[in-house]
């Protein structure tokens, strides 16, 4: 047990991609939002949109500014230069936002089952694979390096994967006269979560953005299992809320009267 707690501790996270990476993607998210107002997802794009702004204030207001764990390097001349909060803020703007409104759009697409979940997901999944790919078409464009460590704050997101799986539990094992689809909420939850998030990390492995080290299964495995994963009972009641009150494209829900 000890040594699955070092080892958890020991967990630091380290991205290296090029700065036509950082354009390219730009202009996959752009392109990524329009269609979702294209297919009127009006509210799956706001849900992405609020999810990245979440991602930007975790990433740079509590790794960087608070918690002190979140480093961003750029290589200049063979050497890795720590850079200041403005440049560190301009990174994790742009990688903040990229996975907050991709994860942000097949979280609330799957809560809802939406009929293009699967085409969108795909479509995000292929592209984490493939866009490393195409920035090695310009390999001299700048080096950037982001490592971020998670001993200092997996304990918390930890506490809010076990207050909010546990009222869910809770309130069905006291309340919930069907269990059986009790069960398959929480199991749908987990699998969206864990999906979500291992996702981007085996994207991130497979096409070397990721280094490969003794710790990269550890980083996968407990990432996947934690970080998105705390979030869904959240998201779930979120979800449950707004989409009684509204339809996809904003319009109100009509009430019938039987």
């Amino acid at each position: 047990m000890n040594n699955i707690l070092r080892a958890i501790e020991q967990i630091t996270p380290t991205r290296t991609f090029n700065l036509l990476y950082v354009i390219l993607d730009s202009v996959f998210v752009i392109a990524f939002m329009t269609l979702l107002f294209i297919k009127k997802r009006h509210i799956t794009a706001i849900f992405s949109l609020l999810m990245g702004i979440l991602y930007v204030i975790v990433d740079f207001g509590g790794f960087y500014l608070v918690s002190h764990t979140r480093e961003i390097y750029f290589m200049v001349e063979g050497a890795k230069v720590l850079q200041g909060p403005l440049n560190t803020f301009l990174v994790l703007l742009w990688m903040s936002l990229s996975y907050g409104i991709t994860n942000g759009a097949f979280i609330w697409l799957a809560l809802n089952k939406d009929k293009y979940t699967v085409h969108l997901a795909l479509s995000i999944f292929i592209w984490w694979i493939c866009c490393p790919m195409l920035a090695k078409a310009m390999p001299d464009s700048l080096t950037i390096i982001t490592t971020r460590t998670t001993n200092a704050y997996h304990w918390i997101m930890a506490v809010f994967l076990v207050v909010g799986y546990g009222f869910i539990i809770v309130k069905d094992v006291l309340f919930s006269k069907d269990m059986k689809s009790s069960v398959k909420t929480l199991l749908y939850l987990n699998l969206i979560g864990f999906l979500v998030q291992f996702g981007w990390e085996f994207a991130l492995f497979v096409s070397g953005i990721r280094p490969a080290n003794e710790m990269s299964l550890q980083t996968i495995i407990v990432n996947s299992l934690v970080e998105t994963n705390m979030g869904m009972p959240y998201f779930f009641y979120i979800n449950k809320y707004v989409m009684k009150k509204r339809n996809e494209d904003l319009t109100r829900v009509q009430l019938t009267i039987e």
